[in-house]
């Protein structure tokens, strides 16, 4: 992961308000990655990071205290988890190239974009918007410091290598999480 971009380091806060910035960081690590005069290569290693340990820490902690208040359905909180696997693989296809200068790079971050834009509108409508009214603040206090100390705990582990995203791909597959095609 690149030293110079900053992931933030939330520890405490509105679960939704962590899960908010996050995805603020996400749209401008996408902006950085299509910038030619920019450290692609860094974004792309700091997106994967972000990427890999967002996702992972909503859901094994989001998701599933959402679902037992019944903030979201089980369809919602499968349909983000399939999301974030299609991000993944979308994730891959970038990781796996070697350089940042190509068209095939350009193409491959596109593809990206469109995943995991068409993901945070999807999620801020459909999971945070009825976590905002379902969910006490206490309890949206309480899960926003099991979101950070899981996602900083991620993002320690350098959790978006190639190796990482490979991994979570071929795992996302068996459980059918991903299309055939």
């Amino acid at each position: 992961m690149s030293d110079s971009i900053d992931l933030g380091r939330p520890v405490s806060g509105d679960v939704i308000d962590l899960i908010l910035e996050d995805h603020r960081r996400f749209e401008e690590l996408l902006r950085q990655m299509r910038d030619a005069s920019a450290d692609r290569d860094g974004a792309r290693r700091a997106f994967s990071t972000l990427h890999v340990a967002h996702a992972g820490a909503e859901e094994e902690h989001v998701y599933p205290v959402l679902r037992r208040r019944d903030a979201i359905s089980d369809h919602d909180a499968e349909h983000g988890q399939e999301e974030h696997a299609e991000g993944h693989e979308a994730l891959l296809a970038v990781l796996e190239l070697k350089g940042t200068d190509t068209q095939s790079y350009e193409d491959a971050v596109e593809k990206l974009a469109t995943a995991v834009n068409h993901h945070l509108t999807e999620e801020e409508l459909s999971i945070l918007n009825p976590a905002r009214d379902e969910v006490a603040e206490r309890t949206r206090l309480e899960l926003g410091e099991t979101f950070a100390a899981a996602r900083n705990r991620l993002v320690d582990e350098d959790c978006g290598t190639l190796e990482s995203v490979r991994r979570i791909v071929r795992a996302a597959n068996r459980e059918g999480l991903l299309d055939e095609d």
